[in-house]
């Protein structure tokens, strides 16, 4: 999607992953956060070279560049909001089946070790940022970034993640960030993206 960049359409309504995530959260987290981010990036891109590019273009071209930073910041975080949004699912949440099942169990030891892996690279990311579960050469791994950190800037490809900003989960949670990744793993993980995106 290159410039001028538009703000992802929400795959359910604002009041659909409640309780987990209310339509409150979501009102800021999506409708002002992110739409900040494409706003942002819109005046950011006006007249130069990446206003041709896709986000993952300019995600490629601006990661690892001091001058560049704000047009980073702002396109992977339209990135990473628009993957985390289809990451989520009201139908979501419990243990997968398909192909994603069966790399889980081959990689990750299982299900179960998956939740306390994943849970653990969300709550051991200090301050802001992002726990992913991803595919890359072929096998599964878990891995965590900061701030608006992707890994689409490297090799990996990003199956599912969960934000953890402040702004993800305050509103309904405060403090209690294990809280918020505990229920999503359990009630929202969007296997059904995760094995389309593995081309299951």
């Amino acid at each position: 999607m290159p410039a001028p960049f538009t703000l992802f359409a929400l795959p359910y309504a604002e009041d659909a992953l409640a309780p987990v995530i209310s339509a409150n959260t979501i009102g800021f987290h999506y409708g002002k956060h992110h739409k900040a981010y494409v706003d942002n990036l819109n005046k950011l891109c006006a007249g130069t070279e990446f206003a041709a590019l896709s986000l993952t273009e300019i995600i490629k071209k601006t990661a690892g560049q001091p001058d560049k930073a704000g047009i980073f910041n702002n396109s992977a975080q339209i990135w990473n909001h628009t993957f985390f949004w289809e990451s989520l699912s009201p139908k979501g949440g419990g243990k997968p089946s398909g192909r994603i099942a069966d790399l889980i169990d081959r990689d990750l030891g299982g299900y179960d070790a998956f939740k306390v892996e994943f849970a653990n690279a969300a709550m051991t990311q200090f301050g802001s940022g992002w726990a992913w579960l991803v595919a890359e050469k072929g096998k599964l791994s878990i891995r965590k970034t900061g701030n608006a950190e992707t890994p689409v800037s490297g090799s990996a490809a990003p199956l599912l993640t969960i934000d953890v900003w402040e702004h993800a989960y305050y509103l309904d949670y405060q403090n209690r960030r294990a809280d918020f990744v505990g229920a999503v793993i359990e009630k929202l993980l969007n296997w059904d993206r995760a094995n389309e995106r593995l081309g299951a």
